[in-house]
């Protein structure tokens, strides 16, 4: 496309690369396979040479009922009926694949990349980050504990769904906060499941907490930025397709305005200045860069006023009124309710080994966990089924308005 621009790595670096890959001779930091850390040692999880540990990680990921679920949730654009407008199942796999794009130029392990990607979002709630912020707002006025997707994500691999996922990716996922952008990552050891769930009680406690977590692993710091750089662009070409803007509004700079641009000089960048070194890193132009865009993004996507006002008004309210009525339908026992037929009937018809019976979480807890893996849609029907005669509608835009 004509006006576009796209860096290239440096000719010393192109051939240093080439060189030492042809000669095996790099400097690799990736995390070794034989250091990856369960909470539970079981035959079936031992590793072996078809399934190494983090392709068991990825495949429990995949196999897990909630990663279904990405399909139908909101990645930016909830109400549209558009086939092209990304929805978080996509959003999962492009970060997956800038990071092991990344990854694989810096020597890291690949499998493990994957694994975080693929699992970062899987406790996200519908309606994206409105959504978030609405259930931790019900959630904290309960209980006076925080919900936070990132957090979630790990109950999910963890507790929900006793997957014995290793530490190094739950790690990974936990400390991913897309919206923290940093010129450099640098992965600080973490060694045993006893701080690791300490880390995270602390972010149940006090929501400021999550921006202490930092990736035990060169991996993760890879997946970090890369999820950053999978929404830059991806959520700008939403935008024109769903609200007609164009790409003429965002200012062009050193990682360029179009998704591909960004995507190729961000990626450069990195590589540019992580190869051979401990840590992830780009340049400071282009970091100036990628936080003017993602700022220019708040400002102009994801701050729209009409859609907040009506996310406030319509799904806030809708949001209250379920939650208020599935709590009320465990404390009076009611199995007719879909908390019981839906949600805690279905998670007792998979038999993973438990340390005690998942409806014996607290309530509130189970609650938070129902509606953060419901979809856009079934959140809708849900609330219609509940509530037929209620004031709150919410009509998509179709494909032919």
């Amino acid at each position: 496309m004509a006006g576009l621009h796209y860096d290239k790595l440096s000719s010393e670096l192109d051939e240093k690369i080439r060189n030492e890959k042809e000669s095996c001779s790099f400097i690799s930091y990736a995390f070794n396979d034989s250091d990856c850390i369960r909470r539970k040692k079981r035959e079936s999880d031992t590793a072996n040479v078809v399934r190494t540990p983090f392709i068991r990680d990825i495949d429990k990921i995949l196999h897990c009922p909630y990663y279904n679920r990405y399909t139908d949730k909101t990645q930016v654009f909830s109400f549209y009926r558009n086939d092209d407008i990304t929805r978080r199942a996509l959003h999962v796999q492009l970060v997956s694949r800038i990071a092991r794009t990344i990854g694989k130029c810096l020597n890291l392990n690949l499998d493990l990349i994957e694994a975080i990607a693929l699992g970062h979002d899987i406790g996200h709630t519908p309606f994206g980050h409105t959504g978030e912020k609405y259930l931790d707002k019900l959630y904290f006025e309960k209980s006076g504990r925080h919900f936070s997707h990132n957090i979630h994500s790990v109950r999910v691999l963890d507790q929900i769904f006793p997957l014995n996922i290793s530490l190094q990716t739950l790690n990974g996922i936990a400390s991913h906060d897309g919206e923290l952008e940093l010129k450099e990552y640098k992965p600080k050891a973490l060694d045993s499941f006893d701080l690791f769930d300490k880390q995270i009680e602390e972010c149940y406690i006090d929501k400021s907490n999550i921006k202490k977590l930092t990736p035990c692993t060169l991996e993760g710091c890879v997946m970090r930025i890369s999820d950053i750089i999978a929404y830059l662009g991806k959520d700008r070409q939403d935008a024109i397709r769903a609200r007609n803007i164009s790409t003429d509004i965002f200012s062009k700079s050193a990682i360029g305005v179009e998704n591909a641009e960004i995507i190729n000089n961000l990626v450069v960048s990195i590589i540019e200045n992580s190869y051979s070194k401990p840590y992830i890193k780009m340049s400071d132009i282009h970091f100036e860069a990628l936080k003017l865009a993602k700022q220019e993004n708040y400002d102009l996507i994801y701050l729209d006023k009409g859609m907040l006002e009506f996310m406030d008004s319509t799904v806030f309210p809708m949001m209250r009124d379920i939650y208020e009525r599935l709590f009320d339908d465990l404390v009076k026992e009611n199995k007719s309710s879909p908390i019981y037929k839906h949600h805690i009937d279905f998670l007792n018809s998979i038999h993973y080994e438990r340390n005690t019976p998942y409806e014996l979480c607290e309530k509130n807890q189970i609650v938070v966990d129902y509606i953060a893996s419901m979809t856009d849609d079934y959140f809708i029907d849900l609330h219609k089924h509940l509530f037929p005669n209620s004031k709150y509608t919410i009509e998509y835009k179709s494909y032919f308005d």
